[in-house]
């Protein structure tokens, strides 16, 4: 299965490896290939600082947590996105969250599921019939599915 993920998940992830965003983003790479856009490294490092007044983490355990959490995401360069695309994901996103249109260009570019946290943002897209958003917890289900198949499998 497809994903592509959105910054407020990246940043639970690094913020806590242990919670079950974390355990999706590290382990469920298994069972879902994960994107997003290349902007989100950015986006990432320029709160580096913040990350690291909340955690504590040194330069060190910030740079492999980083990495640990990046090695498992595929990076699209957004210049792939179509004009097109990138018009409709706004149509859907400007009223909602228009910082979140290139996650939209992305998942409709790939034909994915977009995995957000932001409940205004699944929520809003629902309500115009963007059906293709899974939260957390739904995706955690999966993963734990999945999980226990490949567990069955390799008895």
């Amino acid at each position: 299965m497809k994903i592509t993920v959105d910054s407020n998940i990246v940043f639970s992830a690094i913020l806590n490896t242990r919670s079950n965003i974390g355990q999706l983003l590290t382990i469920g790479a298994k069972h879902f290939d994960f994107y997003t856009i290349n902007l989100l490294k950015i986006e990432i490092l320029h709160h580096k600082n913040k990350i690291q007044s909340i955690t504590g983490f040194s330069n060190a355990k910030f740079n492999k947590i980083f990495n640990l959490i990046i090695s498992k995401i595929r990076f699209v360069d957004e210049r792939l996105i179509s004009d097109d695309t990138l018009e409709k994901a706004y149509s859907l996103s400007y009223d909602i969250d228009e910082e979140d249109t290139m996650f939209i260009a992305l998942t409709n570019h790939l034909n994915s599921m977009l995995w957000t946290g932001d409940k205004k943002l699944e929520n809003g897209l629902k309500n115009k019939g963007f059906s293709h958003v899974v939260n957390t917890a739904d995706l955690y289900d999966i993963f734990i599915t999945e999980e226990l198949k490949r567990k069955k499998n390799n008895m």
